[in-house]
């Protein structure tokens, strides 16, 4: 049964009574080769665990799991595993867990499974893919990359350099944590239902050591989303939103910071953001 092809998905829907949710996000793609670029593009090894968020009716889980060692297949939403343990049911490496990934303690979850070389896979609802790839980032999940389709819109900026216009406080949190790669665009006539925008699969590897040296974190974002939060604004301007932190601790840190306090937030690397934010750290 070939899972990707439109015929399948409207069996299932007639067997189970299924319906799609759009609260959910939920669009099954219908293209093989599409399907073929993400598993080729998240590089899945016999020794690896893939974590999938979103397998739906396990379009990408049946060719995860021809490569992979194991894979944990999370699913929101109820009426679709019955369905899942149909079309998976030929692999004996599959787990299928029902279950909010937002709400998971996804470490605990790896732990308990016994997961080693993991590698996280999705085709996440637009409307909560930043939140999820945020919570594995800040939780510090252990795993190596995480291939994940997501609107185009959003890859853009998260794969956004300085100085461009899609270059924002998203590109910097995740570049903070990961290297970018993209996979693919797919254009959004592959999808069932038709979704109202094209997609991009990216591949974020995990960095083992952080992208810039910020002494506090905390910080460190605080001066981001300040900066960003009002983009038009000087850095001078910006930065005096950030608690604790008026004109002069803002001059001062520019300064010492080598950085010209007429400068704008979308021209600053992440390496320059964490200097400013530790220059503020040691008056605060």
């Amino acid at each position: 049964m070939k899972l990707y092809e439109p015929k399948t998905i409207r069996y299932i829907k007639d067997k189970y009574g299924f319906r799609f949710s759009k609260n959910l996000g939920q669009n099954f793609l219908t293209d093989k080769n599409i399907i073929d670029k993400i598993v080729d593009g998240a590089e899945i090894e016999s020794e690896d665990t893939v974590l999938e968020i979103g397998p739906g009716i396990g379009v990408i889980t049946c060719e995860a799991a021809g490569k992979a060692g194991k894979v944990i297949a999370v699913e929101i939403d109820k009426a679709l595993i019955p369905v899942l343990e149909e079309t998976l049911g030929e692999f004996n490496n599959v787990k299928i867990i029902n279950g909010d990934i937002l709400k998971l303690d996804v470490n605990s979850l790896l732990d308990e499974e016994k997961a080693e070389n993991v590698k996280i896979m999705g085709n996440l609802p637009y409307y909560i893919t930043t939140p999820i790839i945020m919570k594995l980032l800040e939780e510090g999940v252990r795993a190596r990359s995480i291939t994940i389709m997501m609107q185009k819109e959003v890859a853009d900026r998260i794969k956004a350099l300085p100085g461009s216009k899609s270059y924002g406080a998203l590109s910097v949190a995740v570049q903070y944590y990961c290297t970018v790669k993209k996979i693919a665009d797919v254009p959004r006539s592959v999808f069932v239902p038709q979704p109202n925008v094209d997609s991009t699969v990216l591949r974020l590897d995990i960095r083992s050591e952080k992208a810039a040296e910020a002494e506090d974190e905390e910080l460190f974002f605080s001066c981001v989303r300040a900066g960003f939060g009002q983009r038009r604004k000087t850095l001078l301007n910006s930065l005096q939103t950030v608690k604790g932190v008026n004109r002069e601790v803002a001059e001062e840190s520019l300064k010492d910071a080598g950085i010209d306090a007429a400068r704008r937030a979308e021209t600053l690397s992440l390496e320059e953001f964490a200097q400013i934010s530790n220059q503020i750290r040691r008056r605060l």
